[in-house]
């Protein structure tokens, strides 16, 4: 069967496809692997296509300047290949809320949207504050040995066994 058709990857081959990325992402351009800095970029982006020159004065896009760099396009292939990739693989559904939710939290469409868009504020500023995301943690600042890296993926891990106890009912 031809991979790109596969439902599933080898996990040991992705992670080494990913590894190369990551080492091409240092050789081409100088700057570490990592997506969330494209949010903030593309967020910058809409504000000053909004707001003009105001944008300016925030104080965060002074540091950050808004643009549409190749972080973007990072986000873009990540969403994208996703999305190609489900579809050719005949994984493609779309659900309302899905099956595991309604079993443990029951079948409100309002909570389940709540959940979602907490969430992911909640990742993003956490992202904001920690100098990056998992894959610019995880991936290239322990490659690169920092310590600020090593300590953010071990409360990344924290993290994620906490709230998959409590998406499990373990608490």
């Amino acid at each position: 069967m031809n991979p790109l058709f596969m439902e599933y990857w080898n996990p040991y081959l992705v992670g080494a496809g990913i590894g190369f990325l990551s080492i091409t992402s240092f050789l081409v351009s100088k700057r570490p692997l990592g997506c969330s800095t494209a949010f903030s970029e593309l967020s910058g982006a809409l504000e000053k296509f909004i707001r003009g020159e105001k944008a300016s004065d925030n104080p965060y896009y002074r540091l950050n300047p808004p643009g549409f760099r190749w972080e973007s396009y990072l986000l873009i292939g990540i969403l994208g290949g996703a999305f190609i990739s489900s579809l050719v693989s005949g994984s493609l559904h779309l659900e309302k809320i899905p099956e595991f939710w309604i079993l443990r939290f029951g079948e409100s469409f309002w909570l389940r949207q709540g959940a979602a868009l907490g969430g992911g504020i909640l990742l993003g500023l956490g992202s904001r504050m920690a100098g990056g995301c998992v894959s610019g943690h995880g991936l290239s600042g322990t490659q690169q040995n920092g310590i600020s890296s090593w300590f953010a993926l071990c409360f990344f891990f924290i993290g994620a066994v906490l709230v998959s106890f409590f998406l499990y009912g373990v608490f």
